[in-house]
């Protein structure tokens, strides 16, 4: 449904996810919906571990709406969630839309959060929130893209508004905290010490990383062409960020880097969901 025709209304949308091993493969044990967010039944490209696609079928979010999504994975199972297309976020009529997350891993369990990008219109007013908990022994994948604007359709980020807040907690204390304000028209935008001009920022994460993990991800991209990659190793923490001019750029560079990290992290080759290559 278009932004036009729900100009004044609001949609509360929540799904609860549960992930448990079942007869030696990951299966969705607990699946509760309320509002327009849903799941594909699970498919298994690799075996044992879990692909499943988030979807919105309204395919876009306006002011007002709240979009929850929470996902927990049991111990010893393993789950990929992934969204068949990119995120938008409507220009706003002066109400907030918000989209949390709320992410937790059990020990031994596996997590790879890999949505597609997200496109925030000019004009929306958002408030994204991600927050992860790990038990010991649990790991975590996952990526977060934003595209500002629409530069391809000749339209900028002059009047929009996002406010975005990532959080990774290991049993409890903090691994990662990060916030980031995002408003159309603003000096951050273009400065040298912020976007620089580039329409695209992204931020890959990984946990259970070590110094060999670093190598592979700096050694995975190669022919960077105006763009800019920073891969650093915090602690624990894999953290690759990104700023480009193109959503599927972005994709491409995030997925050279996950096809050489997750043998490392997981022992598994990199298997791409089918849904990237429609």
């Amino acid at each position: 449904m278009s932004s036009a025709l729900r100009e004044n209304a609001s949609w509360h949308a929540r799904i609860a996810l549960g992930f448990a091993l079942r007869q030696g493969r990951t299966a969705p044990v607990k699946r509760q919906f309320l509002g327009p967010l849903s799941i594909q039944k699970p498919f298994y490209p690799e075996g044992a571990p879990c692909h499943v696609y988030l979807l919105h079928p309204p395919g876009g979010v306006v002011g007002g709406d709240h979009l929850e999504v929470i996902a927990h994975v049991a111990s010893g199972a393993h789950a990929l969630i992934t969204t068949p297309a990119s995120g938008k976020f409507y220009r706003s009529d002066g109400r907030i839309s918000h989209q949390t997350q709320r992410l937790s891993v059990a020990n031994e369990g596996v997590l790879e959060w890999l949505p597609q990008d997200t496109i925030l219109f000019d004009g929306c007013n958002t408030h994204l929130e991600s927050r992860i908990e790990l038990e010991q022994g649990a790991k975590f994948i996952g990526w977060e893209m934003l595209c500002l604007g629409r530069p391809a359709s000749g339209e900028g980020f002059d009047f929009g508004r996002c406010r975005q807040r990532f959080e990774i907690y290991r049993e409890g204390k903090p691994l990662l905290i990060e916030r980031a304000s995002l408003n159309g028209g603003s000096p951050l935008l273009n400065a040298k010490w912020g976007l620089a001009g580039y329409s695209v920022t992204g931020t890959l994460i990984a946990t259970n990383a070590d110094q060999n993990c670093l190598e592979a991800a700096r050694n995975a991209v190669i022919d960077v062409n105006d763009e800019l990659l920073g891969i650093t190793l915090l602690g624990e923490v894999l953290v690759c960020r990104y700023l480009g001019r193109q959503g599927a750029i972005a994709r491409a560079r995030f997925l050279q880097i996950w096809q050489a990290i997750r043998p490392l992290l997981l022992e598994r080759e990199a298997c791409p969901p089918r849904v990237w290559k429609t």
